[in-house]
Order: structure tokens, then sequence, then C-alpha cells
């Protein structure tokens, strides 16, 4: 008996946790029927009123009243998956109802259809607004004959005032539909934004250890006659290349729909590389493990990095990280072989980077350069609220040059 007795027990933790999901779920007829059926409820209690036009005497209920109050009270179930058709069963059982002479209280459904063919009707909507406004002069020529002594002006406010419901409806609609494009429009910079982001990285990766691979096999081909020096620098070609799959497989791990879930394909990279993958965001180590790889490409390059890097540097790190790899890319593709001076300056608040290669050529000036990879640098740099240039020296050579404001968010 133990079984079933916490079996029950479990019962009311289940339904209060699982209704409200099945409510939201549940289609839009089916959450509206209760709205219709506390309409039908209402209008039997005691001394219920509704809506009443002009003096006719209230009539007592009978067997054509409860159809009416049915045909005003049930069609709300579908105000929103059929507005017309909920207006248009509606204003008929209206009709009835007060040229009867019932008076029941299903009677003020009918600016709440109004409402609903405002905010939900999508088609045909001033068809529908000119046959509503059409159809209501003979109700009221028929009211005018059952009751002469009733002005015509209670008539017309009461035609001003479903007028006044129908526009709430539509203000709510348009209020709903600039809504929803709003949302889209920022889905969409969103989606931008981040495809311009990881083009950057793929930019960033793709181009610098491809030009350093590129730079380390054509050395080798010089090195045919020295077996030590040759197997060092295929051994570098080969660290590189390793290197740039475990950044491209992270790149495409961020398209993974389960990234950051625990299975994605992280380990997998360190897997398909032989060693442990590396940690994602840049570090001052890394940096150095950089320049060391620029260096077995065959480029001179002098690093100093001074200060201590802050505890919250935000995406400022990661910013001067691809500051530097840029930078020494375009030196190996344009200046390869020239001096390359490296100043990494950490601060309480921001970061400096400086780096300057003699020679002639740059990634902005040469004809292959397409100059994007710095364009966007100084994209990145400007949304952290820093300042990014670069440009020839006018001492011969090429030098860019990074303020990033630390602690900002990634």
């Amino acid at each position: 008996m133990v079984g079933p007795r916490r079996a029950l027990e479990r019962w009311p933790a289940l339904i209060r946790r699982r209704a409200p999901q099945w409510w939201r779920r549940s289609d839009v007829t089916v959450r509206d029927l209760p709205l219709g059926l506390l309409f039908l409820a209402a209008s039997f209690l005691p001394e219920s009123h509704g809506t009443q036009i002009g003096g006719l005497p209230t009539r007592p209920l009978d067997a054509l009243a409860l159809l009416v109050i049915a045909l005003q009270s049930l069609p709300l179930a579908v105000r929103r998956r059929w507005p017309a058709v909920c207006l248009a069963l509606v204003s008929v059982g209206f009709a009835v109802d007060q040229l009867r002479g019932y008076h029941s209280f299903a009677g003020t459904a009918l600016p709440i259809a109004l409402l609903s063919v405002g905010a939900h009707l999508e088609r045909h909507r001033r068809t529908v607004a000119i046959v509503f406004s059409v159809a209501y002069v003979p109700v009221a020529v028929a009211f005018a004959r059952l009751d002469p002594g009733e002005p015509p002006s209670e008539l017309v406010t009461f035609y001003l005032a479903m007028v006044l419901a129908w526009g709430i409806g539509a203000w709510l609609r348009s209020t709903r539909v600039a809504d929803a494009e709003h949302r889209l429009r920022i889905a969409e910079d969103t989606r931008t934004t981040e495809r311009t982001r990881i083009a950057r990285e793929l930019h960033d990766v793709v181009t610098h250890h491809v030009t350093a691979m590129v730079v380390q096999a054509e050395a080798a081909r010089y090195l045919t006659a020295s077996p030590d020096r040759l197997d060092q620098s295929l051994t570098a070609v080969t660290d590189t290349g390793r290197r740039a799959i475990a950044d491209l497989r992270h790149l495409l791990d961020l398209l993974n729909p389960d990234h950051g879930t625990g299975h994605g394909t992280d380990r997998g990279a360190g897997e398909a590389t032989g060693r442990a993958t590396e940690p994602r965001t840049p570090s001052g180590g890394r940096l150095l493990t950089l320049v060391e790889q620029t260096r077995r490409a065959g480029q001179p390059v002098e690093f100093a990095e001074e200060g201590t890097p802050a505890q919250s540097t935000g995406s400022a790190e990661l910013v001067a990280y691809r500051v530097v790899q840029e930078a020494l890319t375009n030196a190996l593709k344009y200046a390869h072989g020239s001096r390359t001076a490296v100043r990494v300056r950490h601060a309480e608040r921001e970061i400096t980077v400086e780096v300057s290669t003699d020679g002639t050529g740059s990634g902005a000036g040469s004809p292959g350069g397409s100059g994007r990879g710095l364009a966007g640098l100084r994209e990145r740099v400007d949304v952290l609220g820093g300042d990014f240039s670069a440009g020839r020296r006018t001492a011969g050579g090429f030098v860019v040059r990074a303020r990033i404001p630390a602690g900002s968010p990634s």
C-alpha cells in the first residue's frame, strides 16, 4: 500500500506543475472557452442585467432567450481563432436580445467581440467594418419603430461606443505588430552581429595560421641540406596546423546548438590535435606563444610586456590578442624578415598595444591586402570605447597602436 499511497500524494504536486504547461500549449479556442462559459453562467444569475438600448421593458427569459444567450456567449471561444465569425454570431444574438427585451448579461459580450475583431482580424478588416456598420442601420430602424419616444442620439452614441471598442482592439493589434517587428529586428541584428563576429574570428585564425604555415613551408624548401633545421621547420608547420584545427573546431563549436551544455566538441578538438585543448580566452602566456610561432616562421620579433593584467578585463584581453595576431600576420605577409617589435602594457583600466614593423609593406597598403583585418580590429576596439590606429611611420615601416579599456563586458 505504500507505493499507491505515495503516488496519490504526488498527484496534486504533479497537477500543479503540469497544468500551467498544458494550459499554455492548448489551442486559443480552449483558452477562450472559459470566458464564454462565464458569460453564459452569469446571464442566469438573479438580478443580472446587461446592456439595454432604448426604453423597451425587460421581458422574462424564455426558450428563445436561452438560444440568444448561448449565441452571444459561446462564440467568444473563437474570438481569436475566427474573430469575424464571433462578431457575426454575437451581433445577431445581441440584436435579438435587445429587440425582444431580454437585456441579458450576455449582451456585454458585443464590445469584447468588437475588440477581438480589431485586435486579431488579419484580412478584410475594412470589409468587416463596413458590413457591421451597414447591418447596424436596420437594427437602429427597428428600435426606432418599437420605441418611437427614444431619441436617435442614444442609438448614435451606442454606435460610437462600439466604434471605440473596435478602435481599442486595433490599437492593441498595432502595438503587438510593432513589438513583433521590433523583436524581429533585434533578432536579425543579433544574428548579423554574431555572423560578423564569427567571420572576424575565422579571418584572424585562418589568415594568421595559414600565413605562418606558408612561410614556414617556403623556408623548408631551402633547408634540405640541413636535416635538423628541416625537421624543426616541418615540426613548426605541424604545430601551427594543429593549432589552426583547434581554433577552427572551437569556432564551429560555437555554431553547435549544444554549445555550453557539456555536449559540444571541445573535447573532440583536443583529441583531434593530439594535445589538451587550450583555453579559448587568450592570456599573456598565449601572447608569448603567438610571438614564438611567428619567430619560428622566420620573423624576428621583439616582445615586451609591462604591468600585471587586471583581474577582470572582459573582452579587452581577447581584443589585445587579436590586435597582436593581425599585426604579426601582416608583418609575415608584407614585411617578412623585417624586425618587428611588440609592446603590451597592462594598466589598471586599459591595455595598450603597439606593434611596429620595419620595412615598406603593410596590410593596408600592399596590392594583395584587402584591409579587412585592420578594419575589423578598428571596429572591435571602437565597440569597447578604445582608440585604434594603423599606418606608415615617417621613418619607414608600419605601426599598429590600440588603447583598449579593460573591464568591458564580452
